[in-house]
């Protein structure tokens, strides 16, 4: 039984390891710095910041902007 709880404590202890170091990487590599840009660029002229383009199949298209049946493909 012991051997158990020391397998079970040093998976733990080596996850936690793992964890603070890439926290660390991370926050040296600056990948924590800029939060709004990571999310506007997977946005393009296609699907623009906050124009909804997308809806279910079983919903009308009215609420979106513009010209329904244009983009209906009517």
């Amino acid at each position: 039984m012991t051997a158990v709880y020391l397998v079970i404590f040093g998976t733990v202890a080596l996850l936690g390891l793992t964890v603070v170091i890439l926290f660390g990487w991370a926050i040296k590599s600056g990948q924590l710095q800029d939060f709004q840009r990571g999310a506007t660029s997977i946005f393009d002229a296609d699907e623009p910041e906050g124009e909804p383009t997308d809806w279910f199949p079983d919903q009308d298209a009215k609420h979106l902007d513009g010209d329904s049946d244009s983009q209906l493909g009517r």
